[in-house]
C-alpha cells in the first residue's frame, strides 16, 4: 500500500555517518548491529557494529520499534500511527491509526508488538485498553487496562504479551508493572518502590520518581524492569523480592537518567538506554551480571538526548535474542 504520511525516507549502504564513540571491554571486542530511535533527532536507523547508517528514516515521537524477522521496521510515525515499513522498497506495508480507531477521543502510542499469528498487539493510552489488529488493519481483539487516572501521555510505556498470552504492562503514571490475563484481569503487579526518596520533577539526572518503562520476563520466571527516571534496573521475583539491582552507585564513570529499553542478550548481558543523560554520557550501555560495562555507544550527532528505544540484533532482519517479551 502506498504511503501519505510527511517523512522521507533515505537509505545509506555502507556509508560512514557521523562519529560516534563506542567502548568494548577488550581490545579488538567489536560492537553491536543495532536499530536506534530518537525522537530529539527525528530518526530512526540501522547502525552496523562498526558504527556505519546502514538504513535511517525521518520520524517523529516514538517510544517503540522492532526490527522484524521478514526485514521490515515495525515503527511508529507519530504518537498514533504505527507503521511497517519494507527498507529495501521504501514501502509502508502495514498500518494501524490508534487516531482514527478512537474518533475524538485524545489517544497516543507508546508500545506494540508483532504477535508469533501474525497479529500486531497495540497499547492506546488515553483510551486505556490493549488491542491486536490483523494484517487487514482491523481489531480483533481488544481489553481494558485498569487505569487510576487515564492520560493520554502516561498510561503505559513498553507493553509486551507473554508466551502464556498474558500481557506485561509498564504503567508509568503509577510506577507500577502489572501482568494482565487475556480478559484483562490483573494476575500479578509490582509497584516500583522510590527507595525512601522524594519525587523529583525533570527529565535528566535532576529528575527522580519510579516511571517504569519497560519490563521482561525472564526464563527463571522473574522481571526484569527499567525504572525510568528512578535510574535503576530491578529483577524482582514473582513473590516481589528484588534479587538483582543496577544502582547508579554501581557505574561510577557515568551518570544514570532515564533508563528505558532494556534487552538480554543470549549470553546473559543486558543492554539498556540511557537516556536524557546528556552529551557526556553513553545513550546505550551493555553490562554483565557482575555490573561490568562490555561496551557503550554515544553518538549526539545522529541522535541526541532522548534516544529512548534500541534493538540489539545479529545480522539483517535477525534478532539477536528471543521474542521481545522474554529471555529464553
Amino acid at each position: 500500500m502506498r504511503t501519505t504520511y510527511y517523512w522521507t525516507l533515505l537509505v545509506f549502504l555502507g556509508l560512514l555517518a557521523s562519529p560516534a564513540t563506542t567502548r568494548p571491554a577488550q581490545a579488538g571486542e567489536g560492537g553491536h548491529r543495532f536499530l536506534a530511535a530518537d525522537s530529539s533527532r527525528g530518526r530512526v536507523a540501522l547502525i552496523d557494529a562498526q558504527g556505519n547508517t546502514q538504513w535511517e528514516m525521518q520520524i517523529g515521537p516514538l517510544h517503540d520499534l522492532h526490527l522484524l524477522d521478514n526485514g521490515h521496521v515495525l515503527l511508529q510515525t507519530n504518537w498514533t500511527q504505527v507503521v511497517e515499513v519494507d527498507p529495501q522498497s521504501q514501502r509502508t506495508v502495514w498500518q494501524y491509526d490508534a487516531a482514527a480507531a478512537n474518533p475524538g477521543h485524545k489517544v497516543e502510542v507508546h508500545a506494540f508488538q508483532r504477535l508469533a499469528d501474525g497479529r500486531t498487539m497495540v497499547a492506546e493510552s488515553g483510551s486505556s485498553r490493549i488491542v491486536e489488529v490483523d494484517a487487514e488493519g482491523h481489531i480483533v481483539h481488544s481489553l481494558p487496562l485498569q487505569v487510576a487516572q487515564p492520560h493520554p501521555h502516561r498510561d503505559t510505556r513498553l507493553v509486551r504479551k507473554l508466551d502464556n498470552g498474558h500481557y506485561l504492562v509498564c504503567q508509568e503514571g503509577e510506577g507500577i508493572v502489572r501482568e494482565y490475563s487475556s480478559a484483562g484481569h490483573i494476575v500479578w503487579e509490582y509497584a516500583v518502590p522510590l527507595f525512601g526518596r522524594q519525587p523529583a520533577a525533570g527529565h535528566g539526572p535532576e529528575a527522580y520518581g519510579n516511571q517504569c518503562f519497560a519490563a521482561l520476563r525472564l526464563a527463571n520466571g522473574n522481571t526484569l524492569i527499567s525504572t525510568g527516571n528512578g535510574h535503576r534496573i530491578l529483577e524482582v521475583t514473582p513473590e516481589k523480592q528484588i534479587v538483582w539491582q543496577l544502582q547508579p552507585a554501581d557505574l561510577p564513570d557515568m551518570q544514570l537518567a532515564w533508563i528505558t529499553s532494556l534487552q538480554v542478550l543470549p549470553n546473559g548481558n543486558i543492554v539498556f538506554v540511557n537516556c536524557h543523560a546528556g552529551p557526556d554520557n553513553p545513550q546505550i550501555v551493555e553490562i554483565t551480571r557482575d555490573k561490568k560495562v562490555v561496551w557503550t555507544f554515544r553518538d549526539f550527532e545522529r541522535f541526541g538526548n532522548a534516544l529512548t528505544n534500541v534493538h540489539i540484533v545479529a545480522s539483517a532482519g535477525q534478532s539477536v535474542s528471543a521474542e521481545p517479551g522474554r529471555d529464553r
